[in-house]
């Protein structure tokens, strides 16, 4: 199972497509759903933030990718929730700034800048679900900076113009913060489906300019859905064993009202006698065994 769960995170890190990401999620769900892991899809809509950059603010992306339930010990509230958010997009929404070229400059002066730094983000979450399905969680993030970009975009004479200028060296490779947050776990709907709200604060400067003290901020929108019949066939067993409970409970109360009880109950009642007569065998065996030896001495 180990060997199962390295591996996968090892494709994660080579993965960038949302596509491939459905595509392993469905190869191997089954196989890495059980009672103490719990495998899924997990993608939402993130708001995010560098704090002090000049003219920054909010900018929106998507993200996707996959995570890991960690049940700890027997306990049936605590999990660790980890996995890699293959697409997740850091930045901020800026105003155009000087590109060290008199015509570039010219050309975007009123339009826009979108920071798009691309991470692979890896949580480590201590999860404790209450339970009515609300869940709290808490831990470290730690994230591996790809790809940076800043997207410069204008409109002149109604035809759309971009420019792409690649900042990835002006910033630290490694983003370590912390992030929190709260959400809901179904209990049937869709195999145990769960969604909430995180917020992320980034600890690490992300420039390389030593006193920048530029920090990652992002809230999140999540949804998290389950992969693999394992999940299904779970539910589907613990709704079996519920109804097998109650009809033998509903049986106990007709034989003891003298009522007609089912095939199932009668074939479990002339078990029970079986196997008491059984051992009532074995102790006569024994107390016979203990008569003699007695006799003897």
């Amino acid at each position: 199972m180990i060997k199962n769960i390295l591996s996968i995170l090892a494709l994660l890190f080579c993965i960038q497509t949302a596509q491939s990401q459905v595509l392993l999620s469905l190869l191997f769900g089954d196989k890495l759903n059980s009672d103490k892991i719990k495998f899924g899809l997990e993608g939402g809509v993130n708001f995010a933030n560098v704090t002090n950059l000049e003219t920054a603010t909010v900018r929106p992306n998507f993200n996707i990718g996959f995570y890991f339930d960690f049940k700890l010990k027997n306990s049936p509230n605590w999990f660790l929730h980890s996995g890699v958010i293959v697409k997740s997009t850091m930045g901020a929404s800026l105003e155009p700034y000087s590109l060290n070229d008199e015509n570039l400059d010219a050309i975007f002066v009123g339009g826009s800048v979108d920071r798009k730094m691309q991470y692979w983000n890896v949580p480590f979450l201590g999860r404790y679900k209450f339970n009515k399905g609300v869940f709290i969680e808490a831990g470290p993030m730690f994230g591996l900076l790809y790809k940076g970009t800043d997207v410069f975009t204008n409109e002149i004479e109604g035809n759309n113009v971009q420019y792409d200028n690649n900042i990835r060296k002006e910033h630290s490779r490694f983003d370590i913060g912390l992030e929190g947050g709260i959400g809901y776990q179904t209990e049937k709907f869709m195999n145990g489906m769960n969604f909430g709200a995180r917020y992320y604060q980034g600890l690490l400067n992300s420039s390389t300019i030593a006193n920048a003290n530029q920090k990652n901020t992002s809230y999140y929108i999540f949804v998290g859905i389950p992969i693999g019949a394992g999940e299904k066939a779970k539910a589907k067993n613990k709704a079996a064993k519920e109804a097998k409970e109650a009809q033998f409970k509903l049986d106990e109360e007709n034989a003891a009202k003298g009522l007609e009880t089912s095939k199932g109950y009668q074939r479990r009642l002339k078990k029970a006698q079986k196997k008491a007569e059984k051992e009532a065998k074995k102790e006569g065996k024994k107390d016979s065994g203990n008569t003699k030896n007695f006799n003897k001495n």
